[in-house]
C-alpha cells in the first residue's frame, strides 16, 4: 500500500511538470515527463495504472503530437515484459486506441495492430486475426519502409488464404508490383531532401526483399492452386528459381525445377506455356533431371505419345512429389495430365491430316469413338484447334474455311507469281538467244 502511495505522489508530481512543459510548448520537456510517468508505473508493474496513464496523458487538452508518439513508443518496448497474455492484450488495445486516427503514430499502429493479430491467430481466431489485419491500409504510409510494408500486405495475404477467402486474397496480392522485388537494392540510397518524408528503417524481425519476394510466390502458389491454373502455378515456380540464393543451391533448385516441368505439362496449351517450355529447355540445368528433359522433349515434338507408356515411366517420379518442395501437384493433377497428352495428341493429328475418320482418331488415341469425339468437341470450344465432324459420315475435317475475300487474294496472288516467272523465263531466253548470235557471228 505505502508502495501505491508512492507511486501516485511521484506520478501527480510528474504531471504537473507535464502540464506546465505542455503549456509552455516545451516538446523536449514534455516527452521526458510522460516517458517518465510510463518508466514508473512499469518498474512498480503497476499494469492497471500504465493503462490509465497512457489514455489519461493522450486526451491531455492541447497534448503535443511528438510527446503521444514518444509515450506510445515508449509503452511499447514493454509489451514482451508483460507477465500474462490478458496483460499484454489489454495494453496493446489501449495503445491500439490511443493510436487510432492518429497520422503521426500510424505505424506504430499497424505494428501493434499486427502483434495482436499473432495473437488471436495463436489463439485459433484466424477469422478474426484475419479481420484485424485488413483494417489497417499500409500502403498509403509513406514513412513506413518498403519492406514493412510488402511483409505486412503478404500477412493478410496469408490470413486471408488461411481462412479461404480467395477472393480477398487476390485483392490484397494486388496491392504489391512484381517489380518491386527486381529493384537493385545495391544503390546507395539518396539522402533525403528537406521537406521530404523521412522512410523509417524497417525492424530487425523483417525478412530481406530476396526472403519477402520468395514467401509472396509461396502464397500465390497456395491461391492459384485453389483454381488449379497451372500456368500461372508454374511462373511462381519460375520466379522463385530465379531467385540467386535458390539457383546456387541444387538441393532448392532441383525440386522448384521439377515442379516447374510437371506443371508446365498439366497447362493448356497456348503461346505463353509453348514461350515457357521452349524456354525450360535451354536451361542447362535440367540435363541434372534427364528423365524430365525427356518429358519437355516429347511435348515439343510434333509425335503421338502413348499414354499408357508415358505414365507406366513416370508414375513414380509424380507419386513422389508429395514428399517434395510444395507437396503434391494437387488432387486433379492425374486427370490433367491424361487430358493434356490428349490434347498434345489430336494438335498433332491435326497437323499432319486435313481430313481424317474418327474412328482412326480414336485409334491414333487410344480412346472410344466417343471419347475422341468429345476431346475434338471441348478443343473446338476452347478455340485451341479448328476443325468439322461430319457425323454422318465420321469424317473430320481440319482444314480452316476460307473467306472468299482471301480465295481472291490468293488467286490474285498466284497470278502475280506465275506472271514474274514467265518473265523470267521470257529473259532468259532472249539472253541465250543474244548469246548464240554472237557465238555464230564469230
Amino acid at each position: 500500500m505505502e508502495g501505491k502511495a508512492n507511486l501516485e505522489a511521484a506520478i501527480e508530481q510528474l504531471q504537473n511538470v507535464e502540464k506546465q512543459m505542455r503549456l509552455a510548448g516545451d516538446v523536449a520537456g514534455t516527452k521526458k515527463a510522460v516517458t517518465e510517468i510510463l518508466q514508473l508505473c512499469f518498474e512498480a508493474k503497476d499494469w492497471k495504472s500504465l493503462n490509465d496513464q497512457i489514455v489519461l496523458l493522450s486526451k491531455k487538452r492541447g497534448q503535443l503530437k511528438q510527446a503521444v508518439t514518444a509515450m506510445v513508443q515508449q509503452a511499447m518496448q514493454y509489451i514482451d515484459e508483460t507477465p500474462d497474455l490478458d496483460t499484454r492484450v489489454e495494453l496493446i488495445k489501449t495503445l491500439n486506441s490511443v493510436s487510432a486516427g492518429k497520422i503521426y503514430v500510424e505505424i506504430e499502429r499497424a505494428r501493434l495492430i499486427r502483434k495482436l493479430g499473432k495473437i488471436k491467430e495463436e489463439q485459433g481466431l484466424t477469422a478474426e486475426a484475419a479481420d484485424l489485419m485488413q483494417e489497417v491500409a499500409v500502403e498509403t504510409f509513406g514513412a513506413m519502409a518498403k519492406t514493412e510494408k510488402i511483409a505486412f500486405i503478404l500477412e493478410q495475404v496469408r490470413l486471408c488464404l488461411d481462412r479461404q477467402d480467395y477472393v480477398r486474397a487476390q485483392i490484397l496480392s494486388r496491392k504489391i508490383s512484381t517489380r518491386v522485388f527486381d529493384a537493385d537494392t545495391s544503390k546507395l540510397k539518396k539522402k533525403p531532401k528537406e521537406g521530404d518524408n523521412v522512410v523509417e528503417e524497417a525492424p530487425a524481425d523483417i525478412p530481406s526483399l530476396l526472403e519477402l519476394k520468395r514467401i509472396y510466390y509461396e502464397l500465390m502458389i497456395r491461391y492459384y492452386s485453389h483454381d488449379n491454373d497451372y500456368l500461372e502455378i508454374c511462373r511462381c515456380y519460375k520466379a522463385i528459381y530465379e531467385i540467386p540464393s535458390v539457383k546456387e543451391n541444387p538441393a532448392q533448385w532441383i525440386p522448384v525445377l521439377r515442379k516447374i516441368c510437371w506443371y508446365l505439362v498439366l497447362s493448356p496449351h497456348d503461346p505463353m506455356q509453348s514461350s515457357l517450355l521452349n524456354s525450360t529447355l535451354e536451361d542447362k540445368n535440367l540435363s541434372e533431371i534427364p528423365k524430365f528433359k525427356l518429358l519437355l522433349k516429347q511435348l515439343v515434338t510434333m509425335e503421338v505419345i502413348q499414354w499408357t507408356s508415358l505414365w507406366n515411366e513416370f508414375m513414380d517420379e509424380f507419386e513422389s512429389e508429395k514428399n517434395l518442395l510444395g507437396g503434391s501437384l494437387g488432387d486433379k493433377a492425374a486427370e490433367d495430365l491424361r487430358q493434356r497428352i490428349i490434347e498434345h495428341n489430336i494438335i498433332v493429328v491435326s497437323k499432319y491430316y486435313s481430313k481424317i475418320t474418327v474412328k482412326r482418331v480414336a485409334e491414333l488415341l487410344c480412346l472410344s469413338i466417343q471419347e475422341a469425339e468429345k476431346h475434338l468437341s471441348d478443343m473446338v470450344v476452347s478455340k485451341a484447334l479448328v476443325a468439322k465432324i461430319d457425323r454422318p459420315l465420321g469424317i473430320v475435317c481440319f482444314q480452316v474455311a476460307k473467306d472468299s475475300n482471301d480465295i481472291l487474294n490468293s488467286w490474285a496472288m498466284n497470278l502475280e507469281k506465275l506472271l514474274d516467272l514467265v518473265e523470267k523465263s521470257c529473259h532468259q531466253i532472249h539472253k541465250e538467244t543474244m548469246v548464240h548470235k554472237a557465238a555464230l557471228k564469230v
